[in-house]
């Protein structure tokens, strides 16, 4: 879910702060139903070193520990292996200091320990770019100073801080998805009940909704406590915000736009936010796209938001179908003896063919036929009329839990997802790739709309995000959603994760029948 974040102010304030709007006692509270819930207000300062500044204080804690990590890998492994050259130890001591620091110099610069930046510490690809980013700087340190150090001797003493930094990165990562974000949604009813629900849906973010306040009377179903209400017209908008977190122990506000809190008023909002110590985050209309592909402007007092377009050419669907193909051909030959001996116990099980071909829509609604390894009885699709009724999914695909057709072997096979590996066929020939959406049936296509159909916009995948997310236990729905974020958002680096958590998903077997 897209948001833009805005800093803390510097101000470490009380709610009701000079200058800002008092919070509502219980004598000037308005009452009725229009206003919901009634709430404590706070007659002392927020303590700033209570439980949630705790979490907030978190990931940062963390930052010299991901800084010293960063600085000692390249540092020691440097001076250990420049040592054995034979150079005096001064020189080595300051060559090696000076490249530890711009090592960390530039990974501060481009925004790698900031608790704030979008999308979190930076993945594989990005430290990589920084390492080479160092190479270079290193290179032009080098001539200018006249150091006789060689290139070659140089990449291999400053090649072992690139998986430091990797690892170091991994730890940031980790800090961070533990430092929950208490989260008081602010908007008009629809809008907080979507956040609610997308936010409560998925697990791979910092934000726990704790509270909402709401504009308007209208009663909200998500079941959050309702700390306070906001007039349908500015008044007393900063107290009631504040006075809401302070009694749900909030530290972010979740602030949802719409036609009664925009403009002018959602400003004024934001600068007693800060005014009052509480930092503020703006949700998006734009869902389903990576941050990475979000740039933030400003132009003539607008905050514009560019949207990078998805990958379809260049270096990466380039390498992407590189490591396609290379893959495929080192899984057929490397798995060649596990396949003979899972082809033998299908045609031992039950009598009929190994394989199972069924024609498949890759990219561009282009039919194929896709290789699997049989898991039911051989005249399965002719039973499959007689079972529609029990179809146990929501949409235009057939899945039974306990489907009568499938074999005993190939119970086996689905749960371990060995019945896929024959596929690595379609990848060898370009007609799938190794992650990417789910391959549909032509019967399934026939009934998609517009945006089910976007699905067909890259190559179909052996895993992907519906493989490692719950699989057949997703409604169809969760799984065009999926699908559908892959298709944007795809880059070589959320592949290379798709594939090491798709290892877990089938160790763990949860959705495969």
């Amino acid at each position: 879910m897209g948001h833009v974040e805005l800093p803390d102010s510097d101000t470490s304030a009380l709610v009701g702060l000079a200058g800002a709007p008092r919070p509502r006692s219980v004598s000037n509270r308005p009452r009725g139903n229009e206003l919901g819930e009634p709430w404590r207000t706070p007659s002392a300062r927020r303590d700033r070193c209570g439980p949630a500044a705790a979490k907030r204080r978190t990931a940062p804690r963390c930052i010299p520990v991901v800084v010293g990590a960063e600085f000692l890998g390249l540092g020691v492994p440097a001076w250990l292996l420049l040592r054995t050259g034979g150079q005096p130890r001064t020189s080595v001591a300051a060559a090696v200091v000076l490249a530890a620091l711009v090592w960390s110099g530039l990974r501060a610069v481009r925004g790698r320990y900031s608790d704030r930046r979008p999308g979190g510490p930076p993945g594989v690809l990005s430290t990589i770019a920084d390492w080479l980013l160092l190479m270079g700087v290193l290179a032009v340190l080098c001539t200018v100073t006249g150091d006789s150090t060689g290139p070659a001797t140089a990449v291999t003493a400053l090649l072992p801080g690139l998986p430091a930094g990797i690892a170091a990165q991994a730890l940031w990562r980790g800090y961070r998805r533990r430092a929950v974000r208490r989260v008081l949604v602010v908007g008009e009813a629809p809008g907080v009940e979507r956040a609610v629900r997308l936010l409560a849906s998925r697990t791979d973010h910092p934000y726990a909704v704790v509270a909402a306040v709401p504009v308007g009377t209208r009663p909200l179903e998500c079941g959050v406590p309702v700390p306070g209400r906001l007039a349908p017209a500015p008044a007393d908008d900063v107290s009631t915000v504040l006075g809401g977190a302070f009694a749900q122990d909030a530290d972010l506000a979740l602030v949802v736009p719409g036609p009664r809190l925009s403009g002018e008023r959602l400003h004024r909002l934001s600068w007693g936010l800060h005014e009052g110590g509480l930092p503020l985050s703006v949700l998006s209309e734009l869902s389903g796209i990576a941050a990475r592909r979000v740039r933030p402007t400003a132009a003539a007092g607008l905050t514009l938001l560019h949207i990078a377009p998805p990958l379809r050419r260049g270096p990466q669907p380039a390498l992407k179908a590189v490591v396609d193909r290379a893959g495929a051909a080192l899984g057929l030959l490397t798995l060649a003896p596990l396949l003979l001996l899972i082809g033998a116990a299908v045609r031992l099980g039950s009598g009929g063919p190994v394989f199972h071909r069924q024609t498949r829509h890759g990219q561009h609604n282009r039919p194929f036929t896709m290789w699997k390894f049989r898991t039911m009885v051989a005249d399965a699709e002719s039973r499959k009329e007689r079972l529609l009724a029990a179809n146990e999914t929501d949409g235009p695909m057939f899945k039974m839990r306990r489907d009568p057709r499938v074999t005993a072997i190939g119970r086996l096979l689905r749960r371990t997802s060995l019945d896929e590996l024959p596929q690595l066929l379609n990848v060898l020939r370009g007609e799938m790739s190794l992650v990417g959406p789910r391959p549909p049936l032509p019967e399934e296509v026939s009934r998609y709309d517009e945006r089910e159909l976007r699905r067909l916009a890259v190559k179909p995948g052996l895993t992907g995000l519906w493989q490692v997310s719950g699989r057949s236990d997703l409604t169809w729905q969760e799984t065009v959603s999926l699908d559908l974020w892959y298709v944007d958002n795809w880059s070589v680096a959320t592949d290379m994760g798709l594939m090491a958590r798709t290892l877990r998903a089938v160790a763990d077997g949860r959705g495969a029948y």
